[in-house]
């Protein structure tokens, strides 16, 4: 009589483009860790062809997957059911394939973000005057996480000032939040600035003048880069930052996230982030 042999369950990140992703070896860690047979891949989709991606994948019993640019707010506009966090930041980067053939959405990158900062890096940010840079997806996602730690004050700033506005605004029933251009932000001194523009991609950094800096500011990328530092990293050491972070410990960390949602599995994430710094 033939054994039968089981399949593991199917996990993937979708994403335009994403072969350079390090989700699948960030997944993998965690499956080892907690001794849970599943297949995690990288898959691109067209651009103009999400919901029917996600289609797809459904019918081949995919059981979640993880979103990234430039899907997330496509994911979370397609979500049957959608996290409280989900809707806070209107964006989705994790996502539940039921059996029923509904999808369930969460966000995990707020958490991500301030699991790596407080839990990681030992930051404080309750009572903090913190400067967000940039208004787009990746800050929409991370500042309700932001705001839940009580900073004496968020100010988000962006090249145009009305979206900058508009974001303040649509948070102010969590947290206050100011805004300004880039060039209102004066000579007032915050103790984080994070950086969350995709400026980094082209080797940029936003025009943020050095004035923001105090004595013991922390700067943080979201992005990161595997192979040395990201130009925002560089800037900050370069004018003296008591603590200059990149980004790859809020990819760790929201990843871990995401594994929790689908597995119920905590995970060390420590050991995986210096794997993947071993890299460098």
């Amino acid at each position: 009589m033939n054994k039968e042999v089981s399949t593991p369950n199917r996990y993937a990140v979708v994403g335009n483009p994403v072969s350079h992703s390090l989700s699948p070896r960030i997944h993998q860690a965690f499956a080892r860790q907690a001794r849970i047979d599943l297949s995690y891949e990288a898959i691109e989709l067209p651009e103009a062809g999400f919901a029917k991606g996600i289609e797809n994948l459904q019918s081949q019993e995919f059981k979640g997957l993880n979103v990234t640019v430039p899907f997330k707010q496509q994911a979370w506009l397609l979500c049957d059911r959608k996290s409280p966090r989900a809707n806070d930041a209107r964006a989705v980067n994790t996502l539940i394939l039921l059996s029923d053939g509904t999808i369930a959405g969460d966000n995990t990158d707020g958490v991500g973000l301030t699991r790596d900062l407080v839990n990681n890096h030992r930051a404080l940010i309750k009572r903090r005057k913190v400067l967000v840079l940039g208004a787009g997806g990746a800050v929409r996602g991370v500042l309700p996480s932001l705001l839940a730690l009580s900073p004496e004050n968020l100010t988000v700033a962006n090249r145009t000032l009305e979206k900058a506005e508009q974001l303040a605004k649509d948070f102010q029933n969590i947290g206050e939040v100011t805004s300004c251009a880039y060039d209102g932000l004066g000579r007032e001194k915050f103790d984080l600035i994070i950086n969350g523009t995709s400026a980094g991609l082209t080797h940029e950094i936003p025009p943020v003048p050095d004035t923001v800096l105090g004595v013991n500011s922390i700067c943080y990328d979201m992005m990161y880069n595997i192979t040395g530092n990201t130009a925002f990293v560089d800037w900050a050491i370069n004018r003296g930052a008591s603590s200059s972070i990149d980004g790859l410990g809020m990819l760790v960390e929201q990843a871990a996230e995401s594994f929790f949602i689908w597995h119920g599995v905590p995970v060390d994430t420590a050991e995986v982030i210096a794997s993947l710094r071993g890299q460098k």
